[in-house]
């Protein structure tokens, strides 16, 4: 188990979106955050109080997250002092970089010394199967994004959060860094072997009672050139009955790529839904969910009700504005 509160370390972070770990967590668990760490130069801010590490400590923080997913989940040399004097403190670290904490043998060395525990959050902890594409029981909710770090996990823990204030059977399901951190569980989806990959997402999401959804935190995107193989493998493996589009209307591009243009909803929409139903006949697309925190609240309202009328969905801002349109169309079918 990892102790909290914790101390969310921001590093270096280079703007807003790469300190999305550290965002997540103080968005949907406030409760385990006791402050950020920010070093000379950060550009990301979560809100939470500056702290030095002794500050935290006395604040009664136990562990110190690594909040920042770079390109590459690599751990920077230049956090290397911090992270150290972490453990001489007297904290815990958690990661969920590709970078793992262990194989780092500075840190692993004065964990050892200073009988501090190192959680690595992105590695498979279970044999996975082979996807066999049989059809459970239950129902699945997937959010499919134009882009990566648009609000997917976003979009799937709001849904979930209402459906059980509604009293309704929900899951939200893990598969990434900041979804585990949030949840205390899930399956590391980019770090498994790729033929194990769909069969972990029917492991994560097994037989269920016929009026339970699972909300399945969305990863990639199937128009990045890079991170492509993990959306299949949630398309594939989760069998959703419900694809929700997701969207962020500011980006001048692809996340790390500025090559590559963001694609449409529409042609999101016409790529998603026919590799969807090769595993579940029935998908269908049921609604929009566009992150807005690029805009103001009357900008974002136009561009919400100009979209919804231009693609015939309920769309919304499930954060901002609440999941309740897309529940509501989830129900509807």
């Amino acid at each position: 188990m990892i102790e909290t509160p914790y101390l969310l370390f921001l590093g270096d972070a280079p703007d807003q979106l790469a300190a999305k770990v550290a965002r997540g967590i103080r968005d949907w668990r406030p409760e385990n955050c006791v402050g950020q760490f920010r070093m000379e130069g950060c550009k990301a801010d979560v809100g939470l109080r500056d702290m030095s590490l002794s500050e935290a400590k006395a604040a009664g923080a136990k562990t110190v997250v690594v909040g920042v997913a770079n390109r590459g989940g690599v751990i920077s040399q230049a956090w290397k002092r911090v992270l150290v004097e972490a453990l001489e403190e007297g904290f815990d670290l958690a990661s969920g970089l590709h970078n793992l904490l262990r194989d780092e043998e500075d840190l692993a060395a004065v964990a050892k010394a200073t009988g501090r525990k190192l959680h690595d959050v992105r590695v498979p902890s279970v044999k996975y199967p082979i996807a066999n594409g049989e059809k459970r029981s239950g129902k699945r909710c997937l959010a499919v994004g134009t882009d990566c770090s648009v609000g997917k996990m976003y979009t799937s823990l709001a849904m979930d959060r209402d459906m059980k204030d509604r009293g309704l059977k929900s899951s939200f399901r893990a598969t990434g860094q900041t979804g585990i951190l949030v949840t205390g569980e899930g399956v590391p989806l980019d770090a498994v072997i790729a033929d194990f990959m769909a069969g972990s997402v029917e492991w994560l999401t097994p037989d269920n009672d016929d009026d339970h959804w699972d909300h399945i935190e969305g990863q990639g995107s199937l128009f990045h050139v890079s991170y492509s193989g993990v959306t299949m493998a949630l398309i594939h493996g989760g069998q959703p009955d419900a694809l929700i589009l997701s969207h962020e209307p500011t980006r001048p591009h692809m996340r790390g790529l500025p090559g590559y243009q963001l694609p449409s909803l529409e042609a999101l929409r016409d790529t998603a839904l026919p590799l969807a139903r090769i595993a579940n006949p029935a998908c269908q697309v049921v609604g929009i969910s566009v992150n807005t925190s690029g805009y103001g609240e009357d900008e974002a309202l136009s561009y919400l009700e100009a979209t919804e009328k231009r693609m015939g969905l309920p769309t919304c801002d499930p954060f901002r504005q609440g999941a309740h349109k897309l529940v509501d169309a989830l129900l509807a079918l």
